[in-house]
């Protein structure tokens, strides 16, 4: 009994030693302002000390890209926008969920292979096949970031646009080269955006007042995004959380302007 007593007492002590580690670091953190920061060697990377992603497929075999979260978040805070007659890039798919009831969808598409449905086939950067005031809504996700000649495609949006017309526009901040976009765009990733370029950009040509740039993410968040983890691996509040130094997903709203009656 005394054997087991001394045992028990030296597990005890070897436990509360053990923790006096990482309660000190709780302590200090908490009387810091609450970030608890381990101090050098002490952090634990477990499954993300890899050279490779978790996944390469952008976390779509793990329950659908984070970048996704904010660009449907996007569209749907702005699907009063999405109607009369818009045109989509690539297809339909955000116009249809999103758009109001009788919306005229059609699509522009960059690649070489045949889509049946494609109502134009070209680049924006070079489309004067496109009829100027056009549309009342185009919806360009994650595509502007292929286009070399930015200038001239954020021209061509503009010419296509009715007065008063609107464009939705999403494009990656911090994120992987998708070197894939070769095959199926016939094009390669040129650019990744900042905030600040794409308001400068828009502002070119939009009036100032009428181009609104939001920004989404936070370092847990372009990690995850990086390593090819999934939505579904993150929760609501931490997919909420912004922070404007991690620009992950960045949102552009422009209006062409429309003369007073």
């Amino acid at each position: 009994m005394d054997i087991l007593r001394n045992a028990k007492k030296v597990l005890r002590r070897a436990a509360f030693v053990a923790s006096l580690p990482p309660l000190r670091r709780w302590l200090r953190g908490r009387w810091e302002g609450g970030k608890d920061v381990p101090p050098v060697g002490l952090v634990r990377f477990g499954s993300l000390r890899r050279l490779t992603p978790i996944s390469t497929d952008w976390g779509d075999d793990r329950g659908g890209p984070v970048d996704r979260y904010y660009i449907e978040r996007f569209l749907k805070e702005n699907q009063r926008d999405i109607r009369g007659r818009v045109l989509e890039i690539g297809d339909d798919v955000y116009t249809r969920r999103f758009g109001e009831e009788g919306v005229q969808s059609e699509i522009l598409v960059y690649n070489i292979e045949e889509n049946e449905r494609a109502a134009y086939v070209g680049d924006l950067s070079s489309a004067a096949h496109i009829p100027a005031e056009t549309f009342d809504c185009v919806v360009m996700t994650q595509t502007l970031q292929l286009i070399y000649e930015v200038r001239d495609a954020i021209e061509t949006l503009h010419r296509i646009l009715k007065p008063g017309g609107v464009v939705l526009l999403t494009a990656p901040g911090i994120s992987q080269i998708n070197r894939r976009d070769w095959e199926s765009w016939g094009d390669f990733w040129c650019w990744n955006f900042t905030a600040l370029s794409l308001r400068r950009l828009f502002g070119e040509r939009f009036p100032e007042a009428n181009v609104h740039v939001q920004t989404n993410g936070n370092v847990l968040v372009a990690a995850s995004f990086l390593y090819g983890l999934g939505r579904g691996e993150l929760t609501r509040a931490e997919l909420d959380h912004h922070d404007p130094d991690y620009e992950v997903l960045i949102t552009v709203r422009a209006m062409k302007w429309k003369a007073a009656l």
